[in-house]
């Protein structure tokens, strides 16, 4: 890469997330949030043999992929003379981890004799989406109010702002934002758009404005704003599915590294490595052993560093899990 281009995204906790993958010489691996290929880089960097299978959506990654991996791949070429393993990239939501495994033949089509050793997941925004003008996601520029990872498909928040109705609009401002001023925002979301529909960023923004403390406006808009991209991409949802195919595609012993962001996916994630659902119910067989598929190869997240929390802010709300399977 030229010293020109951009950073795409800094990766966030990336030694002890591809630690806690424990890399074996020709394992199989997934990186099912490639974005700007900072985690997919390292995995290439440090295995020897086997495969790499790298998700996302969002076209913008993909295009990327050229300039990014090709550098990459050049580089393993000078360490090792030969590319070190098999990459592939697929260019979809990683809900359908478990279809796409089926398909490259890492487990069979009954869901057995899995082949994956370790699967990564690096949740939430990327720094390339909130740095992206055109992309809608950051309340710092006044551009379309789109928001979607994959701009290919699916609803945009404008038209969720301008389609849904009040209670709903409430529920997902309250539950995915936590925001507390919910009912009284959605009010004033319906309100505004009788007489003119939400278009721009700078739209919601003035009404948030209207309604949310001064003294934490910026605080609570970006919980707005965060409550609004988790809807429009079915986040929560995509993360349970990925969750339950990863405890099918991986063979015993594989391990389970995520990264996340806030309160809601992180707390699916700990559920589902304590009960291997995501509300945390656990389940007993008749002699009462807890029948989970998982068991947490660290009883508390792994924080980053006070160093590189000054490095990254985005990281300063990370949290990393892994689990192992049995």
């Amino acid at each position: 890469m030229s010293e020109q281009t951009p950073t795409y995204h800094v990766p966030v906790l990336l030694n002890e997330s591809i630690d806690g993958l424990d890399l074996k010489v020709g394992g199989h691996y997934v990186d099912v949030t490639m974005g700007g290929g900072g985690h997919t880089g390292e995995i290439l960097r440090r295995l020897k043999g086997g495969k790499l299978y790298s998700f996302d959506q969002d076209p913008d990654a993909e295009e990327t992929l050229n300039t990014k991996h090709l550098t990459l791949n050049s580089e393993h070429q000078t360490l090792n003379s030969e590319p070190s393993c098999e990459f592939t990239f697929i260019a979809s939501n990683f809900r359908y981890l478990r279809n796409w495994m089926r398909y490259y033949g890492e487990l069979e089509s009954d869901d057995e004799n899995p082949q994956v050793d370790g699967i990564l997941a690096d949740l939430g925004v990327s720094s390339h989406h909130l740095d992206d003008e055109s992309r809608g996601f950051s309340f710092r520029f006044d551009s379309p109010i789109d928001m979607r990872m994959n701009k290919r498909a699916g609803k945009t928040v404008a038209d969720i702002l301008n389609e849904y109705d009040e209670e709903r609009l409430a529920y997902i401002i309250y539950i995915y934002g936590e925001v507390k001023q919910a009912r009284k925002l959605a009010s004033l979301i319906v309100k505004q758009r009788q007489n003119t529909p939400y278009k721009m960023t700078g739209d919601l923004v003035r009404t948030c404005e209207q309604c949310l403390p001064r003294e934490r406006a910026k605080k609570e808009m970006a919980k707005v704003f965060q409550a609004l991209r988790i809807e429009v991409n079915h986040e929560m949802d995509a993360l349970t599915e990925m969750l339950e195919a990863a405890v099918k595609v991986l063979k015993p012993g594989g391990r389970l590294s995520v990264i996340t962001y806030h309160s809601l996916e992180d707390r699916i994630v700990k559920n589902f490595i304590k009960a291997g659902n995501a509300d945390g119910k656990v389940k007993q067989d008749l002699f009462g052993r807890t029948e989970a598929p998982l068991k947490a190869v660290n009883r508390k997240p792994i924080l980053p560093t006070e160093e590189e929390q000054l490095q990254n802010p985005r990281s300063r709300s990370a949290k990393l899990r892994i689990a192992e399977k049995l």
